[in-house]
């Protein structure tokens, strides 16, 4: 997640926090506009209407889950002084259990593993929008 806003400036790269508010409105946004993932599927089910569509639907809903986490995380993070074992723990779990959830569903033939990718895809596409769209307006 973007906390730190770069700036190129005479004297070099200079990094300032941004506040969360703005890391909310980062949120929102990707929220928002994550919709796009569902006439994405819709569209993908006239290509294979077994497992394209579903495999967008949740490699979008584990895209915004996992941003939901790192948010967490990284809010935690802000008012420690170090990082401490718990949140690190915490980080480590998060990432076991969506590695196990992507594998169990692959491994399975669920869902089509390019289904996945297009929906991680569209949300870190969205990430990066967002981010930009909120560096622009500070």
């Amino acid at each position: 997640m973007l906390i730190v806003n770069f700036a190129i400036c005479n004297e070099g790269i200079t990094a300032r926090r941004l506040p969360w508010s703005k890391i909310m409105e980062i949120l929102r946004g990707v929220a928002k506009k994550s919709l796009i993932i569902l006439p994405l599927a819709a569209v993908s089910a006239f290509f294979e209407w077994k497992k394209l569509p579903l495999g967008i639907l949740l490699g979008g809903l584990f895209g915004i889950l996992n941003l939901t986490g790192l948010t967490r995380g990284v809010n935690q993070l802000v008012g420690a002084e170090k990082a401490t074992i718990k949140i690190i723990f915490r980080s480590l779990i998060r990432l076991f259990i969506l590695f196990t959830a992507i594998f169990l569903l692959i491994w399975f033939k669920i869902v089509n593993i390019f289904g996945l990718l297009i929906g991680f895809t569209v949300v870190f596409v969205l990430i990066l929008f967002e981010g930009m769209k909120v560096a622009k307006s500070m």
